[in-house]
């Protein structure tokens, strides 16, 4: 027990608090206070955020599962924007965690710096505004979950963490290993996929809009795919959370502000 812990400590609540306001999980605060104060190397403080990130989620998921949104009759969790890049942010996750693997420890802090530098900058042209709750209706718990694409969702996360599971009692490079390795492709990219073409074909819309008519064109739900799987390599190698990449691109979708900041929170199974 030292000041190095003391400081820490005070960080590390900082850092959940903050960062379960924003969504962006306080990796951002983590990783440096574990490394630079605590004394960590890179990797292991990239491991260790992940677990801090989880409680805060778990903590923060709790909370937001009982709320509305903020203008509209529907609950607080956008699930289909959850279908469309929840299993996208899990597979990024396991590539990241590979890379984490990998790369040296300083190779691991470059990167840091540089996704520090760039993020820096791009977080900051971002505006958050705030929206009255006072006289919403209130609605039980069962009726504020939708339990079709929450359910969807659990089923990735179980599929995942089984594979990941059985890699771990096979041989390393092993044809079984790359065989598990690359099954969570289909698990994450077919669920994504499914999503994607009920927005594309109108059947399914992102609700948190409100009425904004969205013309989802097939290259826009790739890119955002895309940005969803690189939100997760980022995460998995580097300890950040995946709302450093999510939230700017939620609010430039037009989803309000307390809609994205839960979303990053809602992977925390995942991490």
């Amino acid at each position: 027990f030292c000041w190095q812990i003391v400081v820490g400590s005070v960080l590390g609540f900082l850092g959940a608090a903050f960062g379960s306001v924003g969504g962006v999980g306080g990796g951002g605060i983590f990783v440096p206070m574990l490394a630079l104060i605590i004394g960590f190397d890179p990797k292991s403080s990239t491991a260790i955020s992940k677990c801090m990130i989880t409680g805060a989620a778990a903590a923060t998921v709790c909370y937001n599962i009982r709320q509305r949104h903020p203008t509209l009759e529907l609950p607080l969790i956008d699930y289909d924007l959850a279908l469309l890049f929840q299993p996208m942010l899990v597979l990024g996750i396991s590539i990241g965690v590979g890379f984490n693997v990998i790369f040296a420890d300083w190779m691991i802090t470059v990167l840091l710096i540089i996704v520090f530098i760039e993020l820096n900058g791009e977080l900051t042209q971002h505006e958050v505004t705030t929206e009255s709750k006072e006289g919403k209706p209130k609605v039980s718990l069962i009726e504020n979950i939708c339990w079709k694409e929450l359910g969807l969702l659990v089923v990735v996360w179980i599929l995942i963490l089984a594979l990941q599971i059985a890699k771990n009692y096979s041989t390393t490079c092993s044809v079984e290993y790359w065989v598990l390795n690359f099954l969570q492709i289909p698990v994450t990219v077919g669920v994504s996929s499914y999503e994607a073409v009920f927005l594309y074909k109108g059947r399914r819309k992102i609700a948190s809009k409100g009425d904004a008519v969205a013309n989802w064109r097939v290259h826009k739900l790739v890119i955002y795919c895309g940005f969803g799987v690189l939100a997760g390599v980022l995460g998995g190698m580097l300890g950040l959370g995946g709302g450093f990449i999510l939230g700017p691109l939620f609010l430039e979708m037009g989803i309000p502000p307390q809609v994205t900041s839960y979303f990053h929170f809602y992977l925390f199974p995942s991490q």
